[in-house]
């Protein structure tokens, strides 16, 4: 008896204190708590159900802003387990963290562990690259013993320091929404605007003791497990956020426009552009026998990747405005804001004009919207505006051929810090020509159905970049790397040699031993992949219809041609058959020759991808055109002893 007591004491308190944490909100009801109280049609496709969700953001003035999140989270298997983490940026000078709580329910609603602020871990938010920052973190995780599990945010958070409010994302991949709000309330005088991305929902607006007040809410969305290779931000909805007047670090600005915007950076920036007399004049003397500008600004920038480094320092305001060139000039060292800012300095030391531009960099990433100016950017790249073209430069890397990007900031909206303020342009879109993979392979086939290799292969763009990488590899994890990039067999031996690196094109030989080259020997008869790797391997799944565009990292050309010496008193039975195939954005060709005289056959094949950005339209042509390569790398060289 005294042992159901008690038990019943502990669920008593239990559903008491999730009691007093629903009635704060009378949308919060106690079977939100309980998993059988899920609507069937919300599971499907789901790995967690948002059962509640509440976002308010109380601005009171330009640099002050309380957000408060209160969330409850049904977990009905491992792959949702995120749900039970939480990360909370803050730092010392401009964001808080004020009050947390993290409280755990089991199936039935039952109250297992609360975890308070006290209870998280705090640490430097330190990124790998950056030696100093004032970013820090407070981290929570709970482990879920069984599913489903429901997990309940609550915190509260506040800046005093701003550049826009940030996004509503509604829903994220395989998680469907049972009910969520969003509220802004801010004073009207610093002109709120927001902007809808893949949602068409509209806000209520309500006016209470002279603060806008804007409501958004949805309910029961199912979940949507994204298609392959599509992107989130094309996809999920969010609604961004942001105020026309802004507070950051106690310098006051204006982004109701981009030029507006721009006008404060170039402001945050006027004191740090400038090299000492003593250092132009050296400058000056450096390239003094240079003919062109452009040339002028290709030495400038070779002389910055060959004597400075990347080094990420965040600190106060100095995650906006770059430390001084002249710091970068002794130091030799900076972030990419430093390196742009000191780059820009070496230019105008020899009288080339040009402009700190800040763009939002990743492969594939969502580019700033010309229509609502807001701060999206997370680099910086410098623009320099020559009579006969425009040449952009990455500044943070040591190896990036001069005026070229790459998938990392190609093709996105950057914000040109001017003299005039801010304008909003394009970089640059790489083509197959800027990507290349080229290759040349002398096989030489045994009768015993080894092989020896020697391949030297020539890349430019990404596919540089990564025989640059894998150069630092130990031999077996080059061995690794080619083998499942390049569909390899598994060779006995394996030399690997870095040659040269001249004019954005890249130098590899290979030099391989196969024990077991020849796919099947029958009788007189052997039977070979005819080329030592695929130029592509990628094949897609059959759909009936794709609903979103389909996107590669970037556009490419690729070739090889393959010398196979066949081995003596061998000769050809039969020789793969040559094929063209095309669809919209690419082609594929292989086509073979044997030169009965030197007992060789030669294959030439070209793979060429004109767009990254397959239109969902066009998916089933190129699914159809992947499977066939894939058919068509599978055809066999079958060569025979003489008789």
């Amino acid at each position: 008896m005294k042992h159901w007591y008690i038990k019943s004491w502990l669920c008593a308190a239990a559903l008491l204190a999730t009691f007093n944490v629903y009635a704060q909100d009378k949308k919060v009801t106690k079977d939100l708590y309980i998993a059988t109280g899920i609507p069937d049609s919300l599971k499907d496709e789901a790995n967690a159900v948002v059962r509640y969700s509440s976002d308010e953001l109380i601005v009171k003035g330009p640099g002050r802003v309380t957000e408060k999140h209160h969330s409850i989270v049904t977990v009905l298997n491992e792959k949702g387990d995120d749900e039970a983490r939480l990360i909370l940026y803050y730092d010392k000078k401009y964001n808080s963290v004020n009050s947390v709580e993290m409280i755990v329910y089991n199936a039935a609603g039952v109250q297992l562990k609360k975890y308070r602020k006290s209870d998280m871990y705090d640490r430097s938010a330190a990124d790998g690259m950056s030696i100093i920052t004032d970013y820090r973190l407070l981290a929570l995780g709970h482990t879920i013993a069984s599913y489903p599990a429901t997990i309940e945010v609550i915190y509260e958070t506040s800046k005093n320091s701003y550049l826009d409010l940030g996004d509503w994302n509604i829903q994220e991949p395989e998680k469907s929404i049972q009910y969520a709000e969003y509220k802004v309330s801010i004073v009207p005088s610093i002109g709120f605007r927001f902007k809808n991305k893949n949602t068409g929902i509209k806000p209520e607006k309500t006016v209470t003791d002279g603060m806008e007040k804007y409501t958004w809410k949805v309910q029961n969305i199912k979940a949507v497990k994204p298609e392959e290779d599509a992107l989130a931000w094309q996809v999920f909805p969010k609604i961004s956020f942001a105020a026309n007047s802004f507070l950051f670090d106690g310098m006051p600005g204006d982004i109701s426009n981009w030029q507006n915007y721009g006008k404060w950076q170039q402001a945050l920036n006027t004191d740090v552009n400038s090299l000492s007399p003593q250092r132009v004049e050296e400058i000056k003397t450096m390239t003094a026998g240079i003919k062109s500008d452009k040339e002028k600004a290709k030495f400038l920038y070779e002389y910055l990747q060959q004597n400075t480094r990347y080094v990420s320092i965040q600190l106060g305001i100095g995650g906006l405005k770059p430390f001084p060139a002249s710091f970068v000039d002794q130091k030799k060292y900076g972030d990419c804001k430093a390196l742009a800012n000191y780059m820009c300095a070496l230019l105008k030391a020899v009288n080339i004009p040009s402009y700190y531009a800040m763009v939002r960099a990743g492969t594939n990433a969502e580019p700033a919207d010309p229509s609502f100016p807001t701060d999206p950017f997370n680099h910086i790249i410098l623009c320099v505006p020559f009579k006969s073209d425009t040449t952009w430069l990455e500044c943070t890397s040591s190896t990036q051929p001069f005026g070229k990007l790459g998938p990392f900031t190609e093709n996105r909206n950057a914000l040109l810090i001017t003299e005039n303020g801010g304008k909003l342009v394009n970089t640059p879109k790489s083509t197959g020509i800027d990507n290349q993979f080229n290759s040349e392979v002398r096989l030489i086939l045994n009768a015993d159905g080894s092989a020896k290799v020697k391949a030297k292969i020539l890349s430019t763009g990404e596919y540089r970049s990564d025989y640059i990488g894998i150069a630092s590899f130990k031999a077996d994890e080059q061995k690794e790397y080619l083998i499942r990039t390049l569909n390899i067999k598994q060779p006995s031996a394996f030399e690997y040699n870095t040659g040269a690196d001249k004019d954005g094109v890249k130098e590899v030989t290979l030099e391989l031993e196969f024990d077991k080259f020849c796919d099947i020997i029958a009788g007189n008869k052997q039977f070979y992949r005819p080329r030592l790797f695929d130029l592509w391997k990628t094949t897609l799944p059959v759909l009936e219809k794709r609903k979103t565009d389909f996107y590669f990292n970037q556009p490419m050309q690729k070739a090889c041609i393959t010398t196979i010496e066949l081995p003596e008193g061998f000769e050809v039975e039969t020789l793969p058959v040559n094929q063209s195939l095309k669809f919209s954005y690419g082609n594929y060709e292989i086509t073979y020759t044997y030169n009965a005289a030197k007992n060789q056959v030669i294959s030439t094949a070209k793979f060429n991808l004109i767009n990254q950005a397959i239109p969902a339209a066009k998916y089933v042509e190129m699914q159809v055109y992947m499977d066939n390569i894939a058919k068509a790398q599978n055809k066999k060289l079958v060569i025979r002893r003489k008789a």
